[in-house]
């Protein structure tokens, strides 16, 4: 994990560190088991292909709370997500990598909150997964 950010510290433009994630069929099931989807497709190899995709694939509670993970190893232990926008594309099958890169796109104060809005987005061979917009408050 980085050092922790501050809002002084932060400017509009700047490049978080990349992060690549494994998709791996146990962190499809763990995600989906842990957020209470249990739908089959994110479990059942058989049931996913016989609903018209090659395996299963992650859900988007899953891929929120990774989106979630690399801005707060990013923004430090300090820092307190406000809101994230998530639009999902192209799913996460096992087998395949996740790559997270994210840039500042601009800063506001706005009562006693520091605040920094990130644009997220992860990429996997099939194209764009996730993009999104966290807000995150800075000390």
């Amino acid at each position: 994990m980085a050092s922790a950010m501050t809002y002084d510290g932060v400017q509009a433009g700047q490049q978080l560190p990349g992060l690549d994630i494994p998709i791996t069929a146990s962190l499809i099931v763990a995600g989906a088991i842990a957020t209470g989807d249990y739908s089959l497709v994110h479990h059942d190899k058989a049931h996913a292909q016989a609903a018209g995709t090659p395996d299963i694939f992650m859900n988007i509670l899953t891929s929120n709370g990774l989106v979630q993970r690399f801005v707060n190893d990013w923004a430090g232990p300090a820092a307190r997500i406000r809101s994230v926008k998530l639009r999902l594309g192209a799913p996460n099958f096992p087998g395949d990598t996740m790559k997270l890169a994210g840039t500042v796109k601009g800063k506001e104060v706005v009562g006693p909150d520091k605040l920094v809005d990130v644009a997220v987005s992860g990429t996997n061979s099939l194209g764009e997964h996730v993009t999104a917009t966290v807000r995150v408050a800075l000390p």
